[in-house]
């Protein structure tokens, strides 16, 4: 592969914005208030969970695009932690994300869209084995997510402006769907005894205390993360073409469109179903089970296709964003070194690609991606805080930084955001200590990883 002189600026600003949408919307929005529900116990708190998750990534997205358009450079957060507290701070973002936080994610949402293809061909399942048995094996579940996994790196070795099309063309689909959703059920799927059950006795359950509040930020983790992804546009700022315009402005139109789609399913949720009904919905597929109210036992094949079309642009989105933390650690001497190479005709990071494929299908056929996210819950949580508090930083030791933009409400909100973050992570420590310790070692395991890559870059001078 012939080295290319740099990125190609490809993308404007409706591709920057259906990267925050498309990375974000994948399949936790049509399951995730089901587990919320059964946490809160109440109608309101599972809307207060939602709106304070939505408020939350909002802010962090407005505080993101300051230093997103301060330093529009290939690698994203990467490189705020590392200009706000140093190349360790960078890497062991980088290492998180290389080895669990972009693949596992990828490995998870790539057998999302098999499980849902198994509605309409049933060969495609988990427990259909083409070879082996248990995790030793291959099933035609695995098979079909591996494939979408080569195919769209494959694409994405195309150049930034084919993978930028396949991402917008599935974000629209996707945003129509959710849309779709929420305005359909508030029109035909209103039920009386429903929403006479959830509204009437909206705060039932709730009770104003400290527990309450443990309660909510505990369970404020599955909006949190089915709203995660949104800072990936940050990684492609080295081929926006308007980066200090742009990203900050993709940054708060994506995150803002998406959070209040979230919030109208939400409330659609309740209008539908009762809160037992939202609890127990079959494998917590409460939009299904919204969708059979309206439509029948057409129902499933309706949020089948959804969340198909759904997974698979949300794979694409990480899958393209992914390989340009790598390409940047990479030029850093922190990465392999053909992964900082470009593509001399596409000017895409194929190495950086591959590599990133390679983990991510190891991952799918291990079968423990699923284990690995809920151990980075609480790292990735404390690697958005520590770059905010970056902001803080970098204003205090670089105040001379041209700024073209500059956070929302800052100190108040940002200051805010790390105050309520932080106290959501130290509830994860208490309340889920064996996910929150193993995610932290995952992290720690990156520190003599580091130093081994520093030992390399002083020994090849």
């Amino acid at each position: 592969m012939a080295k290319a002189a740099g990125f190609v600026k490809g993308l404007g600003l409706m591709d920057a914005t259906t990267l925050v949408m498309g990375s974000m919307i994948g399949s936790g929005i049509f399951i995730v208030s089901a587990d919320v529900a059964r946490q809160v116990q109440s109608p309101g708190l599972l809307i207060v969970c939602w709106l304070l998750g939505a408020l939350l990534t909002i802010v962090a997205a407005l505080s993101y695009g300051e230093l997103a358009a301060a330093m529009p450079q290939a690698g994203g957060q990467y490189v705020y932690l590392r200009e706000a507290f140093g190349r360790l701070w960078g890497f062991l973002f980088g290492w998180t994300t290389f080895v669990v936080i972009q693949t596992g994610t990828i490995a998870a949402v790539a057998v999302a869209f098999a499980k849902y293809t198994g509605v309409f061909v049933p060969s495609i399942s988990a427990g259909n084995y083409l070879v082996g048995s248990g995790k030793l094996g291959l099933t035609t579940q695995q098979l079909l997510a591996i494939a979408i996994i080569l195919l769209l790196t494959f694409v994405n070795t195309r150049g930034i402006r084919t993978g930028a099309v396949v991402q917008n063309v599935f974000t629209v689909a996707k945003v129509i769907s959710l849309a779709g959703l929420a305005g359909l059920g508030f029109l035909l799927g209103r039920n009386p005894a429903a929403m006479a059950a959830n509204f009437h006795d909206f705060w039932r359950g709730a009770s104003w205390s400290w527990s309450a509040v443990a309660l909510v930020g505990t369970a404020m983790v599955g909006p949190l993360f089915s709203s995660d992804a949104w800072n990936n546009v940050t990684f492609t700022a080295g081929e926006v073409r308007n980066p200090k315009r742009d990203l900050p402005l993709s940054l708060g139109m994506g995150v803002g469109v998406v959070s209040a789609l979230y919030l109208a399913c939400n409330f659609v949720y309740l209008s539908v179903l009762t809160l037992p009904q939202i609890q127990t919905a079959p494998e917590d597929r409460v939009a299904t089970a919204v969708v059979a109210v309206m439509f029948g036992p057409v129902a499933t094949k309706i949020m089948a296709a959804a969340i198909m079309i759904s997974t698979f642009g949300c794979v694409n989105g990480l899958i393209l964003s992914g390989a340009r933390v790598y390409y940047t650690m990479a030029n850093d001497n922190l990465f392999f070194r053909r992964a900082g190479e470009l593509n001399a005709e596409t000017h895409a990071p194929d190495f950086a690609l591959y590599i990133q494929c390679g983990w991510t299908i190891l991952l799918a056929l291990s079968g423990q991606y699923g284990d690995l996210l809920d151990y980075v819950i609480f790292a990735v949580l404390l690697f958005y805080i520590l770059t905010i508090g970056g902001l803080f930083r970098l204003r205090r030791t670089r105040p001379d930084m041209e700024r073209p933009y500059r956070a929302v409400g800052y100190p108040v909100l940002p200051a805010l955001y790390i105050v309520v973050a932080g106290v959501i992570e130290i509830l994860l420590l208490w309340n889920k200590p064996a996910f929150t310790v193993r995610g932290l070692i995952l992290v720690l395991l990156g520190v003599p990883v580091y130093f081994l890559w520093r030992r390399k870059e002083g020994q090849t001078g």
